[in-house]
């Protein structure tokens, strides 16, 4: 028993190969594209979680000096946060409050802590090399 369809074999058409070629053609121009607009997106992520980081740091160096009394010095640095000073001054009281990881800026460098800062004399300065990894360029990021 033959079933009919309604279509005759000469009706059937499908796409030709220049048809596919030219849709494949425009799906990869537009993933060229959009791959080409994201180039700066990790660049700025980066540099945003420094900033963030940074804004991290100053909050938790104003818990640290009221429980404290004191900033930590530039020898003790960040690291005061993280495990009582060994040097001198010694706080009046201490408490972690980051853990080490925290310590290190998204290009894999320890974030750096001056006090008094160069930049900010009557306070303290905490900054990131950046992705070149040299101090004094302009892509260093700090709290100035």
């Amino acid at each position: 028993m033959k079933i009919k369809t309604g279509i005759q074999p000469s009706q059937v058409r499908g796409y030709t190969l220049m048809e596919m070629l030219l849709v494949l053609g425009i799906i990869g121009l537009l993933l060229g594209l959009g791959v080409y607009s994201m180039t700066g997106v990790l660049g700025d992520a980066d540099e945003g979680k420094a900033k963030a980081d940074i804004k991290n740091f100053e909050a938790n160096l104003i818990r640290y000096k009221t429980k404290a009394g004191i900033y930590p010095t530039t020898e003790q640095g960040l690291k005061a946060l993280v495990s009582r000073p060994t040097t001198g001054p010694a706080p009046r009281s201490w408490k972690q409050f980051l853990k080490e990881p925290a310590l290190t800026d998204p290009w894999s460098n320890p974030y750096e802590y001056r006090y008094p800062g160069k930049h900010n004399p009557d306070s303290y300065d905490i900054y990131s090399f950046g992705p070149d990894k040299q101090e004094g360029t302009e892509d260093d990021i700090g709290n100035w």
